[in-house]
């Protein structure tokens, strides 16, 4: 065969190579929607939060056994983990993913103010968690964080765990989080946490179903992705123009505080 021929017949298996591969690409994007939302972050700079938006109307999680409802949980069917005085006048409700990085950069520029404002008993947040990075990416890691959290409720240490699952998240492609040592060397960044009761939990997956019901909820609801934040039930980022920063959001609590 000659040089020409040789390298004809490569360059041939070169482009069905190459068509194979866009073919797998186009197919993946079909599959999956992304969202842009837009949120300014600390100190007043502005920043572009993306939000991952799963495909809606997929598979339902799967998780056997009976729903477990974590100690303290709140709001329609107990999917609800509350933080702060229930007693506040406001309310951020915070639909959200643990291997979401948008979430993460939320947490990251609103956490000081969100614990500042709740521990003054001027605001409660409920969070939901949602799973659709496991739809998306392949995997179960906002899955089983999902349910560590909620283990960490039963030991009255959410907040605690619930900071430190964001400031230690791995790569949106990595499922770190599927790994129960992972979740378990976590607790020990929080004091009290590493316990026998609270190894079970992460170990058994004592709280799977709820997860999966929580999520099934957040299909349900017709959000754009994660986060979704809402105010006293507005959406904070709907408006483009006049996005929702730390110091809003502390003069809008404080102000209603007030009455």
């Amino acid at each position: 065969m000659s040089e020409k021929n040789r390298q004809g017949k490569l360059s041939a298996r070169e482009r069905i190579a190459a068509d194979r591969r866009q073919e797998q690409v186009r197919e993946k994007r079909r599959k999956t929607v992304v969202v842009a939302v837009s949120v300014a972050a600390v100190l007043g700079v502005a920043g572009a939060i993306g939000a991952v938006a799963a495909n809606l109307n997929g598979d339902k999680a799967d998780a056997a056994g009976p729903v477990v409802t974590p100690k303290g949980a709140a709001g329609e069917d107990g999917l609800a983990i509350p933080v702060g005085k229930e007693s506040a006048k406001s309310t951020l409700t915070i639909w959200e993913d643990f291997r979401c990085p948008a979430c993460a950069q939320f947490e990251g520029a609103y956490r000081s103010t969100i614990h500042e404002l709740a521990g003054k008993g001027q605001l409660k947040v409920e969070y939901h968690l949602a799973t659709l990075i496991d739809k998306n990416m392949g995997g179960s890691g906002s899955a089983r964080a999902a349910n560590a959290a909620v283990c960490a409720q039963d030991a009255g240490k959410f907040p605690e765990y619930h900071d430190e699952l964001y400031r230690n998240q791995p790569a949106e492609t990595e499922d770190t989080f599927a790994e129960p040592d992972k979740l378990l060397g976590l607790a020990k960044k929080v004091d009290g946490l590493d316990t026998p009761a609270f190894r079970s939990c992460v170990e058994k997956g004592t709280h799977d179903a709820w997860v999966a019901k929580s999520d099934e909820k957040f299909q349900q609801g017709n959000f754009r992705g994660t986060p979704t934040v809402r105010f006293n039930g507005k959406d904070v980022f709907s408006d483009q123009k006049n996005p929702l920063t730390p110091a809003k959001l502390k003069k809008l609590a404080e102000d209603a505080a007030r009455g």
